[in-house]
């Protein structure tokens, strides 16, 4: 019987350290986003990597640059 495999989706880049706030520095995932992810469906990893991650990106950015804030 042939098993089924299927790839794993991942932001990850490599850069596997939390900031002071609990988001990676790499992907901007969370510890607990991290933990779950292979046990969240394909539908959850993609709303994450292309919903939720890219606008916490821009906030987290937004944040550090002079002047930002988080919002």
């Amino acid at each position: 019987m042939m098993s089924s495999s299927r790839a794993v989706l991942t932001p990850c880049i490599g850069v596997c350290t939390l900031d002071p706030a609990g988001f990676c520095d790499g992907c901007f995932r969370t510890g607990d986003e991290i933990a779950r992810w292979l046990a969240m469906s394909d539908t959850e990893r993609l709303d994450l990597m292309e919903r939720v991650l890219p606008e916490r990106e821009v906030r987290i950015a937004g944040a550090a640059s002079p002047g930002g804030a988080i919002a």
